[in-house]
């Protein structure tokens, strides 16, 4: 497919650096809204007088939420264009965001979480769809990479805020700075121009949104890349809600250097999203993305061993969860655009199905791992090392095509 642009203003926009900046931004609501408070989970804990599976259903009721309000908001941005739809989305993340701050309950942490998460998705999921607007398939991958890059530098510093902010004040303050950073991503959407044209513009209606969303679902090469992706993401996620304890309570870890130790699978995803940009007008998407795949499976089932029987102890963890972490950087921006490719005309639903499915099965495995949680890192190398292996197998349906 051609990478020609599809809307008038595409030339102007694909041209300007602030507008990988601001989709940057919009697509870093993810790893803003669970990376920075992750070093604060046992402050949580003890401040609002809960168990430690409960202080991790924050994270799964978030993720939950962020799957289920794209299936909303993509078909939303088909129909009245993608700047209008993210600006409402971001002043729900900021409402939610104040409520956090002052949540004095475990339940009210929960409902406040999930309007958080009923709105920050809205950012990612027209995030994604303005790319297809602008770009085709190779080109897309590559600039989705770049995406990724600069937004690398959300969950590479936020765990290394929490945790400072920790050291000077208290849990809340975190979810004060995720406020500002909605304030942020607010003015950065407003400064975008508008990539969906009326005239391209989708009808909005319920059969509509029904058999859109069935024919995408009956699409086996659609439905490889997201459910490849989902698998990938709900390893991300169980390792993101089974980290902190793995890694402050098991190992000992000091809460503020968690974010370091964070930091550096962050630079691996970084830099092979780098190296992805680069190879895929070479190799192709699809090549790198089974690469991608393969190495994720094997890292996961090096990971469920060492967890399991305690292989060189902090080391055996954090070496394959660096590998699996990196393989991202092949996995999400080709899975992405493979999936994306067939559907111009509704980018947005398709992103917000691809995206439901990514962040559902994150939220279903880190919900998972709080029924499973014995107190060691057993179990979240298990889902790790099982999901890795089964993101393969998904791989499958996608078959050989470019």
């Amino acid at each position: 497919m051609s990478s020609t642009t599809t809307a008038p203003s595409a030339a102007s926009l694909a041209s300007a650096p602030r507008l990988v900046l601001a989709l940057s931004t919009l697509m870093a609501f993810g790893a803003m809204s669970t990376d920075m408070y992750l070093p604060a989970m046992p402050a949580l804990q003890a401040s609002l007088q809960a168990s430690p599976a409960r202080i991790q259903q924050t994270l799964s009721l978030f993720l939950v939420g962020f799957a289920l309000a794209q299936l909303v908001w993509g078909p939303l941005g088909d129909r009245y264009g993608r700047r209008r739809p993210i600006m409402a989305g971001v002043a729900l993340f900021m409402a939610g965001s104040i409520g956090c701050a002052l949540a004095t309950s475990a339940e009210a942490m929960l409902g406040w979480r999930l309007l958080q998460a009923v709105g920050a998705c809205a950012g990612p999921v027209l995030a994604r769809a303005m790319v297809r607007d602008l770009y085709g398939r190779e080109r897309a991958a590559q600039i989705l990479s770049v995406l990724m890059l600069v937004m690398g530098v959300a969950p590479l510093v936020a765990p290394i805020i929490g945790g400072q902010l920790l050291v000077f004040f208290s849990w809340r303050s975190i979810f004060w700075v995720l406020l500002g950073f909605g304030a942020l991503a607010f003015l950065a959407a407003w400064s975008l121009q508008e990539t969906l044209p009326a005239d391209r513009r989708a009808p909005l209606g319920f059969r509509n949104l029904v058999f859109g969303y069935l024919g995408l679902l009956g699409d086996r090469r659609f439905l490889g890349y997201a459910l490849t992706g989902g698998c990938f993401y709900g390893g991300i996620y169980t390792y993101l809600a089974g980290s902190p304890f793995a890694y402050i309570e098991f190992h000992q870890v000091p809460p503020e250097a968690y974010g370091f130790l964070f930091a550096v699978n962050i630079c691996g995803m970084m830099g092979l999203n780098m190296v992805n940009s680069r190879l895929v007008p070479r190799l192709g998407t699809d090549r790198l993305f089974r690469i991608g795949l393969l190495l994720g499976a094997v890292s996961g089932v090096a990971l469920a061993l060492s967890a399991r029987f305690g292989w060189l102890g902090l080391f055996g963890l954090a070496a394959p969860l660096f590998v699996y972490v990196s393989m991202l950087g092949f996995i999400v921006a080709n899975s992405v655009a493979g999936a994306l490719a067939a559907y111009p005309r509704k980018a947005g639903q398709a992103s917000a199905l691809l995206g439901t499915l990514h962040y559902g099965l994150g939220g279903l495995f880190s919900a998972l791992l709080g029924l499973l949680a014995d107190g060691t890192p057993g179990p979240m190398g298990l889902l790790i090392g099982a999901l890795g292996v089964s993101g393969l197998i998904a791989g499958l349906l996608v078959g050989s095509g470019k």
